[in-house]
């Protein structure tokens, strides 16, 4: 009995330390600090890129912990209340202009036999050569949908398409000088 009774205190003693230390955490602030490395940038609905994307990046508002003093790069302190700005981290974005990937593989898929996909990347030539030859037979449009689709031809301008945050996205990879290839071993 002594010993059962010692483990069901300690239990208890537990139960109630956890329960004061969520309860000073949540006047102390109410949710714990996230880090810099855990912070997700503000989205722009339009876009589904991050706000202020220029030259494939942005960059996020890191807020440092209160009661933290830091000196800047002139030897000036700064002490933080964990309101303030303290850095911004930058992250990768993908620069758009407004050409939705969605419209562009729709009017591959159905009017892709008038040009109508090419005049909208902004390949105007392509578009009409297209239109006149009704979509190269056929075989053209079909190419030109499986080329949409994957990805890989992309508006004139080298600016990406706006795909939703969490949609089919596909990430160009490309071997260069330095790339490490692992050597191949044959049974």
């Amino acid at each position: 009995w002594g010993t059962l009774w010692w483990q069901a205190a300690a239990g208890r003693l537990l139960g109630v330390l956890w329960l004061a230390c969520v309860a000073a955490e949540r006047v102390a602030g109410g949710e714990p600090q996230l880090k810099c490395d855990e912070l997700h940038p503000k989205i722009d609905n339009s876009t589904q890129e991050p706000l202020n994307c220029t030259n494939h990046t942005a960059y996020v508002p890191c807020l440092p912990a209160p009661n933290i003093t830091c000196k800047d790069h002139s030897g000036n302190e700064n002490n933080f209340t964990g309101k303030e700005v303290g850095f911004y981290k930058p992250i990768a974005c993908r620069n758009v202009n407004g050409y939705s990937y969605k419209v562009a593989v729709a009017l591959s898929l159905f009017l892709g036999w008038l040009g109508a996909d090419r005049f909208y990347l902004g390949y105007p030539a392509l578009g009409l050569l297209k239109f006149c030859t009704v979509g190269f037979c056929g075989i053209g449009s079909l190419i030109d949908f499986i080329l949409i689709s994957m990805q890989i031809v992309g508006p004139s301008d080298g600016s990406s398409y706006i795909i939703d945050y969490y949609g089919a996205r596909l990430t160009r990879l490309s071997i260069t000088n330095g790339t490490f290839r692992k050597t191949q071993t044959y049974p």
